[in-house]
């Protein structure tokens, strides 16, 4: 599922990129990893434990930013007599981390890889996160082997994992795959993402789910002053999820089926959070008619333009309640389903970059193979959710700062401007402190009324004043013009 994704470009001494590097000082981000991790992690890099089944003759291949090295994923995709089979590689976190070591006691601490607008905190060390455990091309490595066959529709009728050896054989981007398939010369592994990728499309709205094509944030700096602006994502882009989707809807009925497991669950969204949504939607004039389903705008939406593109990065605000549950013994948990996925699902395929899906690999392979799942797991397993929950909130407050320096570094030359805006919340136990949409630039902040003033007109349009934007030390603030 996405996150904010933001992208900051210009010096390392300018004020913004000064106020990202204080920031990490403020939250105590481990940035470094101590002598004895990394000893291990050299020592696990020369000799991992290796699987018995070789499938080093899969020509799999990854796609991911050009600049990536942490390859979680490479996939091959073939035709079938009645359908498709999807081969998909995820990095075999396990074949290098010893439980109870000291690498595996750093990863339980950091949970997830950090990302900020100027760069990552990774979750393992680089030797193995963007080495040895990465599924680079021309590398022999472990790995943990997915095959699902698909049938015409593009719906699973049968799935296996297990261990593997494989290679990668293609190290691809987004933007190179797009061109490919639009100029009709991509040979049919690589050509069958689309098709088995708008197959998972339709399967998907037909059972009620949502993807959000949720554009990456770009501030750039020219000539001392930050301009917003935002990539969208490609069709190669969704395509290239459905088949992460696909496969994490595939381990969840698995550990569903073998009775223990790890899901990553959602539950709908509250009426309060949709009504701020509609409100948000209103500031940016996004027509939202009321008889149209949240499911049905989304996929209405053009992440090409500047206003739908703020939408959709709104809208991430509505996987908030999202969390980890699992599950033993055969009983089912009350709540098995991702509100957004609309179907059971977890997250097993970035093993890399997040501590859970070490876990769920472990346990798909138990239940695939008809297998209690390893001790070690077993005996984490009840602590994994406050763990998630823990790292959650901190990647949390990592992405609320940085969007707030962010946006501070965009407006902090326009204190005293006037802006065109709704309020789309307002505190109940203090009615004139709120947040404010802009219309433009798509900037959400705080806006505070004046002493003595009413409380903040809810969904409203106002004409509002920024009162402080500084990037190093002031998060913006507007005020009821």
């Amino acid at each position: 599922m996405p996150r904010r994704q933001i992208r900051v470009t210009g010096a390392a001494e300018a004020p913004l990129r000064a106020a990202l590097r204080a920031l990490r000082t403020e939250l105590d981000v481990p940035e470094s990893f101590g002598p004895q991790v990394l000893a291990e992690a050299e020592r696990a890099a020369r000799e991992p434990t290796l699987p018995a089944y070789d499938a080093t003759d899969i020509p799999l291949f990854t796609i991911d930013p050009p600049t990536s090295t942490d390859l979680d994923q490479a996939m091959h995709l073939s035709r079938r007599p009645d359908g498709y089979r999807v081969r998909y590689a995820i990095a075999d976190v396990a074949a290098f981390v010893v439980p109870g070591g000291a690498l595996d006691a750093e990863a339980h601490r950091r949970v997830t890889t950090l990302y900020f607008p100027d760069g990552k905190i990774p979750l393992h060390p680089p030797v193995l996160s963007e080495g040895a455990a990465s599924l680079l091309p021309g590398q022999t490595c472990p790995a943990v082997l997915w095959t699902i066959d698909l049938d015409a529709d593009g719906r699973p009728t049968a799935t296996d994992v297990r261990r593997a050896l494989v290679r990668s054989r293609a190290k691809l981007d987004y933007e190179s795959v797009q061109k490919q398939l639009d100029a009709g010369t991509a040979e049919e592994p690589l050509a069958l993402l689309k098709d088995v990728g708008l197959l998972r499309e339709q399967q998907e709205v037909a059972r009620g789910g949502i993807s959000l094509n949720v554009p990456e944030q770009e501030i750039a700096e020219r000539d001392g002053t930050y301009e917003l602006a935002y990539r969208a994502p490609l069709p190669a882009d969704g395509w290239n999820a459905q088949i992460s989707l696909l496969t994490g809807m595939a381990a969840a009925e698995l550990m569903l089926a073998h009775g223990t497991g790890v899901l990553r669950t959602l539950p709908a969204a509250p009426d309060g959070a949709v009504g701020r949504l509609r409100r948000t939607a209103r500031a940016l004039r996004i027509d939202w008619p009321h008889h149209v389903s949240y499911a049905e705008l989304i996929r209405t939406l053009d992440p090409h333009l500047p206003h739908h593109a703020a939408f959709l990065q709104e809208c991430t605000t509505l996987l908030r309640g999202a969390g980890y549950t699992v599950f033993r013994g055969g009983v089912t948990p009350d709540l098995t389903t991702h509100a957004a996925v609309a179907a059971p699902y977890t997250h097993c395929t970035a093993p890399l970059r997040r501590l859970a899906d070490r876990y769920a690999s472990e346990l798909c392979q138990a239940a695939a193979a008809g297998d209690e799942p390893p001790e070690w797991v077993l005996a984490a397993l009840d602590d994994l959710p406050k763990r998630m929950a823990e790292g959650s909130r901190r990647a949390g407050t990592v992405e609320r700062e940085c969007v707030d320096i962010v946006e501070a570094a965009l407006l902090k030359d326009r204190v005293g401007e006037l802006f065109d805006g709704t309020v789309v919340d307002v505190q109940e136990r203090e009615p004139t402190v709120g947040t404010v949409q802009l219309e433009s630039p798509a900037v959400v902040a705080r806006i505070k009324s004046e002493e003595g003033a009413g409380r903040l007109p809810l969904g409203e349009r106002l004409r509002v004043r920024l009162t402080q934007a500084d990037p190093g030390s002031a998060k913006v603030l507007f005020a009821p013009a």
